[in-house]
């Protein structure tokens, strides 16, 4: 397996358009790098790619990624598209794939739905892009001599989806993980999870390769910075330090660890910081735009 790191970001990127913290302003000023939002590549052979979520940047992260330029008049590498969820950072790049090129596009019965409800895209013509629904806990032939299995993690539904009462640690078709195997290896994708439980602790024990939720060093980041109100599991994210972080739940995995959808705030983006000192001494990884990873 080999992954191409699209977006390393949560929702917003880095620099976000609207914010002016620290991580913004240095990564406007080029003194840390700028990331787009959240999405990763996978494939068997560096020609036919499946691509983890369709971030609102994969233009741009298409662009700056020769193995996902056309090889021909009108061509895609990109094979299929599989959905975690459907929050805006992971649908709304669907709109930029409408271009009647065909993909699959795989997600839950509950994602497909939410895309059926609102017609915008539409504009993704079915008869170009097969829209395939996914059971939990099945495998499906994501490429060939790859497949993908999701599992449910704890989450919410999308912002927009939101009530007056939000249940954080929903478990169902909502938000999902994926299991990937092939080429004698098993990698999981994790972008979004509110809490490590223990069947997915147990889920998570055959990996080599691991991308989970780094979007918060610590649960009040936002609201410590100034800038957002809720905390970070409040939003269905755990945050990566203190005792029942990311980190110290993961910590007895055999699976090398790479943190991706990282918030614009998270202190870990900085180079010299005590943050990301511990994490990189935790055996942890940062994703960065355009890396590439080969388990």
């Amino acid at each position: 397996m080999r992954f191409l790191v699209l977006g390393a970001s949560a929702g917003g990127g880095l620099p976000q358009w609207n914010c002016g913290c620290r991580n913004c302003n240095d990564a406007r000023a080029g003194n840390i790098p700028a990331s787009g939002q959240s999405s990763l590549a996978v494939s068997l052979d560096g020609r036919d790619w499946a691509v983890l979520n369709a971030s609102p940047d994969i233009r741009q992260q298409m662009l700056d990624n020769p193995a996902m330029h056309p090889r021909d008049l009108r061509h895609t590498p990109v094979a299929s598209v599989l959905l975690t969820n459907g929050d805006i950072d992971h649908i709304a790049g669907l709109l930029s794939l409408r271009e009647q090129t065909p993909f699959t596009l795989y997600a839950t019965g509950d994602i497909l739905d939410l895309l059926a409800e609102n017609r915008i895209f539409d504009a993704v013509n079915r008869e170009k892009v097969t829209r395939a629904p996914v059971s939990l806990d099945t495998d499906i032939p994501l490429l060939p001599g790859l497949t993908a299995r999701l599992f449910a993690v704890p989450g919410k539904v999308p912002l927009f989806m939101e009530g007056d009462t939000v249940q954080t640690d929903l478990i169902g078709e909502q938000t999902v993980g994926v299991r990937l195997e092939g080429g004698g290896r098993v990698a999981y994708y994790i972008p979004g999870c509110a809490t490590v439980t223990p069947d997915l602790l147990a889920q998570l024990k055959d990996g080599d390769q691991l991308f989970f939720d780094g979007t918060l060093w610590d649960d009040d980041e936002m609201i410590r910075t100034g800038t957002g109100i809720k905390t970070g599991r409040r939003m269905g994210h755990i945050p990566v330090s203190g005792p029942e972080g990311s980190i110290a739940q993961l910590a007895d995995l055999k699976a090398a660890k790479t943190f991706i959808h990282i918030n614009n705030t998270n202190p870990i983006l900085q180079p010299d910081s005590p943050e990301r000192a511990k994490v990189l001494a935790a055996g942890w990884t940062i994703a960065q735009d355009g890396q590439e990873i080969t388990p």
